[in-house]
């Protein structure tokens, strides 16, 4: 597969998955307020999706577009980073992977919107300008329960440290990402994860939470197609309609 295509792909799956995971959360917010913010940061990140996967198919030139992407690939064809694809569990959980991947979320679309393709560009500046608000809601309500009450702080501690093996598939950088840093498509991973690191650092220190060690070991894969058995539940839901119903269009 052309690195490009494989690379857009990341991006699409990355935005589609968790879009799909915040969708499962509609009516069930701890508030109201909360509730609605949930759908439309899924909202905001299944438009991305669209932009991400419509490209990636027009580069592809099969034929295919981003609802065939989407709906028609099996698990192991995504490319998803597998933070993504772990369990809603408890708010506390859902806030921090939310927060865990907002952070280079926007530490990578302000990357790319310097990339040497034009239109990578284009998607990354209308994408940063929602991952911006995106970070700061996750960020905040980090801080809130992190330094909230005794038993918030302690479920978001206990979240951050079951979620932290997986936070550092994004800085893992194999050939396809390679050859897009090469190439000026995407950005160092040196710079990227150091400002990653450190906006960690200083939230959760706001947060009174404690930062696991940047050099734990890491789970991998997602980005190359091999992921949790999560993944299939979640696409199984997913794709049902367009599984049972080939075509089907409104």
């Amino acid at each position: 597969m052309d690195a490009k295509i494989d690379y857009l792909l990341r991006q699409g799956d990355n935005a589609l998955i968790l879009s799909q995971q915040l969708c499962q959360l509609c009516g069930k917010g701890p508030a109201l307020e909360e509730d609605m913010a949930l759908s439309n940061v899924a909202l905001d990140l299944l438009g991305q999706t669209r932009m991400w996967l419509s490209y990636a198919a027009e580069l592809e030139g099969q034929g295919r577009d981003e609802d065939r992407l989407a709906f028609l690939r099996d698990s192991g064809e995504y490319r998803n980073c597998i933070l993504l694809e772990q369990p809603n569990g408890s708010y506390a959980d859902v806030v921090m992977r939310q927060f865990l991947f907002d952070a280079w979320h926007y530490f990578l679309m302000d990357g790319l919107t310097r990339s040497s393709d034009p239109r990578i560009v284009e998607i990354a500046a209308k994408s940063l300008k929602e991952v911006t608000y995106h970070l700061r809601r996750s960020g905040d309500l980090v801080v809130r329960l992190g330094d909230g009450t005794a038993t918030s702080h302690a479920m978001m501690q206990t979240a951050l440290d079951d979620l932290w093996m997986y936070s550092g598939e994004m800085f893992l950088y194999d050939a396809v990402d390679e050859a897009m840093v090469a190439e000026g498509v995407a950005p160092a991973v040196g710079p990227l994860r150091e400002a990653y690191l450190n906006h960690l650092a200083d939230i959760f220190t706001e947060a009174t939470l404690t930062m696991p060690s940047p050099d734990a070991w890491m789970q991998r894969g997602g980005k190359q197609g091999r992921h949790s058995e999560r993944l299939g539940f979640i696409l199984a839901e997913m794709q049902f309609l367009q599984r049972a119903y080939p075509g089907a269009a409104w």
